[in-house]
Order: C-alpha cells, then structure tokens, then sequence
C-alpha cells in the first residue's frame, strides 16, 4: 500500500508551514526561549553545503533554521525528522557530524534536535560520545519518539496545535499498513476533526494535504473515501477540499467519466461508475438481488453520478429500492 518512499517531502513542507508549531509541541522549552515575533530563517543552501549527502537520502528530512532568542542573539536550529528510522549505529554520528560542520560554518554551536517517527520503541538514539587517554567528548541531543504518542491519544484529539493532527495521521498510517478499509475510516475521522476544531480553510487544505500523503489508499478504496468526503462536506456546507480539483476528486468520484472521454466511450463511462456504484453498495448492504442488478444496468452516467452520492444515506435495501422507483 504505502508506494511511496519520498515522505522526507511531506515532512519538509509541514515543517515549513507550521514551523513555531513543531517546535511548541515538541520542544515546549526551547519555544519559550525564543523570540516569535522575529520569523525563522530556513537555511536550505547553507546547509546542502554543510550536508550534500543528506539532499540524496529518502529516509529523512533536515532544517537549518536561523531563529533569535528573546534577548535578541540568533541561534542556529537543526531540526532532523528521521522518516523510516532503520537500524542505524551511526545517527548520534551523524548528527554530531552535522552540529561540527555548522559551528565550523558559523563560529557558533547549533541547538540539535531530532523526531524519530519509526516503529521501534526500543531505538532511541540521543548521544554521541568518546573517550580516550587525555580525551573525551560527549555531544548530547533532544529526541522525540512519535511512538511515545500512542499512549496520549485523547490528548491528541483535544490539542488544537496542527502538528497533533501530524502525529496521528503518522501512528495511524503505522498502525494501518495492511488494513485500507481501517485506514479508510481513521483517515476521514482525521480530516472530520480539522472541521470540527474549527481550523480555517488554509489549514484544512495544508493538513489534508500531509493527511492525504501519509495514509495511502488503494484505487477502490481511494474512490469510496472521495464519495464520503464529498457527502460530508455538502452536509456542512465547507467543500474546502473537494471543491480543488487539483487534489483529485473528479480522478476518484468520475474516473470512469474522464476515461471514457479520453478513449472516447461514452460505454467505457458508464461501466466504470456502475462497477464503483455496485462495490459501494455491496460493502453496505451485502450481496444485492439480481432484479437490483438489472435496474442498476439500465441507468444512464447522469443518474449513476446521483446515486453515487444518494448511496450514502441509504442503509437498506428498501431505502435502494425506494430511490431507484424515482428515477
């Protein structure tokens, strides 16, 4: 399910967008050492020189971050998310390598931090360390472990911080690898929350869109999300996601319309959205009549797009029927 490897990309972007956030909900202490109003600097080129090799790897992401203290003195921030931690015996290497580099870049010692989002309680890395006859080193570093959050769920749900809604989708991407139906369920309830926490629609559409990377979804699965997206947001009257057609939902509610047009087959339409309308309600209400099959093969690509949408507040056969005898 989880094709894609690049999730360094996601992560940079959240970060970017939401960065005083990251650093409020995972290191509160060093936020209150610092001075807001001041905005960060994202060092990009500065630190690909420091670190070229990190702009080859797809297993983490990486921010230099010039930020200032309230007493007005800059500090130099790196912010490494190690994305798909495998065993590493040379992280606490790594970034004490990188720390050294910047100091020698800069002429002043860098803040390190460190979010590890793998799957393994036991890994945690936070020191690099030696000693020698006449010479010692110890450099320390501050880690989290997204893991660690699986224990403060309902904590979770209550933060209206945007990187609480990170978390979860992260877990919950973890947790639902081999489970799209499950993945389907945790991933509308996430994207249900930014509403009902009252997010604006810049956040909604920025946290979708790192909802939407993370948790997967497999083409069947990703057209019956889409349809319950589009009903739960008619309901509420905010169509902030599915109104961007960018992000989709025309591939997922009328795939089988924008195939038919490029093959030109007015019957290709029409068949894809009834094997979609037929998956849909086959996982509601179980194996339909025959006599239902015969009327659902009689309507046209106008009437199945309606139903595409009707079907989701039908929870009997009856209420089909009844539907159906309108048409």
């Amino acid at each position: 399910m989880d094709a894609r490897t690049d999730q360094d990309s996601p992560w940079k972007e959240i970060l970017r967008q939401y960065f005083p956030e990251a650093i409020a909900f995972f290191f509160p202490a060093l936020h209150r050492l610092l001075d807001w109003k001041k905005p960060p600097e994202f060092l990009d080129k500065e630190f690909q020189q420091i670190a070229p090799d990190s702009a080859t790897g797809k297993r983490y992401a990486d921010l230099l971050v010039k930020v200032w203290r309230k007493r007005g003195k800059e500090l130099f921030l790196l912010l490494h998310v190690e994305v798909q931690a495998k065993p590493e015996a040379d992280f606490a290497e790594r970034m004490f390598v990188y720390a050294l580099r910047i100091f020698d870049r800069f002429r002043q010692p860098a803040v390190s931090v460190a979010i590890l989002c793998d799957s393994r309680a036991e890994w945690r890395p936070n020191r690099y360390e030696f000693s020698y006859p006449g010479t010692q080193l110890s450099f320390q570093f501050d880690a989290v472990k997204l893991l660690d959050y699986q224990a403060q769920w309902e904590a979770l749900e209550a933060n209206p911080n945007p990187f609480a809604t990170v978390v979860m989708a992260h877990l919950k991407a973890q947790e639902t690898k081999r489970r799209p139906t499950s993945r389907k369920e945790w991933k509308l309830g996430l994207i249900r929350r930014l509403y009902e926490k009252g997010y604006s629609r810049r956040d909604v559409l920025n946290l979708f869109k790192f909802i939407d990377w993370v948790m997967i979804l497999p083409e069947g699965v990703k057209q019956s999300f889409w349809l319950e997206l589009k009903a739960y947001e008619e309901e509420r009257k905010v169509p902030y996601i599915t109104s961007v057609e960018a992000i989709g939902f025309e591939r997922g509610i009328h795939q089988g319309r924008q195939e038919g047009r490029q093959e030109g087959r007015q019957e290709g339409r029409q068949e894809g959205q009834r094997s979609l309308i037929l998956l849909l309600l086959e996982q509601r209400m179980g194996q339909l009549p025959d006599a239902i099959h015969d009327r659902l093969s009689q309507l046209n690509l106008t009437q199945l797009e309606a139903l595409a949408i009707a079907l989701l507040n039908f929870s009997t056969l009856s209420e089909l029927e009844t539907w159906l005898d309108s048409q």
